[in-house]
């Protein structure tokens, strides 16, 4: 496993590599946690396409979609992909939001971590990753959010077993760094950069990687 010191080691090369990332790419709170549950499986610029829909037909505000229906909701995030799976994942958040908050940001996100990431993991169609950066980005809460390039990255570099878990990982950083919301937001959207730019998936281009130096026998 790596190391705090090996972690801290690769936040500082990637910031000065990539320069701050200044995520999440959003306006609202809310507007995050929708981009947030729209986000899985698919590319950010579908996101922000389905988003511009809801916007334009002003539907992005929790009351509003509190009351769209399910097929309304679902033809206006066509570009997000999946999209009657994701109308009823928004619609589940939506309701339980209202049931349990009113449909009101501030109370929910004056919950501890642990309670708010307990209580959203409980509603349909929101896993960790989505969990984690709502608390993240949405709540502005220190909570480090893994996802497939964190997991690819430190694969590769022989930090983690193939075998090592979400919530392993996600302990890893947590544990390597005093909890930060700035460090978190800024090094969970490094590495996304990173895994996007040179730790491709079929065809990585390890040579001209800031990382490149991480050689391990």
């Amino acid at each position: 496993m790596a190391t705090a010191r090996i972690l801290t080691e690769i936040y500082h090369k990637l910031l000065e590599h990539f320069g701050e990332q200044q995520w999440w790419p959003a306006k609202t709170p809310f507007e995050v946690i929708i981009g947030a549950i729209l986000t899985q499986n698919t590319n950010w610029s579908n996101v922000q396409r389905a988003i511009n829909n809801l916007k334009s037909a002003n539907l992005l505000s929790p009351t509003k979609l509190y009351h769209c229906s399910l097929d309304e909701l679902a033809e206006h995030i066509k570009p997000a992909g999946y999209f009657n799976i994701k109308a009823r994942r928004l619609k589940a958040f939506i309701d339980w939001f209202f049931a349990n908050y009113d449909g009101n940001l501030d109370r929910l996100f004056r919950k501890d971590i642990s309670v708010l990431r307990e209580e959203l993991l409980s509603i349909p169609g929101i896993g960790p990753e989505t969990a984690d950066s709502i608390i993240l980005y949405a709540a502005k809460k220190p909570t480090f959010v893994v996802d497939a390039y964190t997991y690819r990255i430190m694969h590769r570099h022989r930090f983690i077993p193939e075998e090592t878990t979400y919530d392993e990982l996600k302990r890893l950083f947590e544990e390597a760094f005093e909890p930060d919301t700035k460090v978190f937001n800024e090094f969970h959207a490094l590495l996304v950069r990173a895994g996007k730019t040179y730790c491709k998936k079929s065809q990585p281009l390890c040579a001209q990687c800031p990382l490149n130096y991480l050689v391990h026998n």
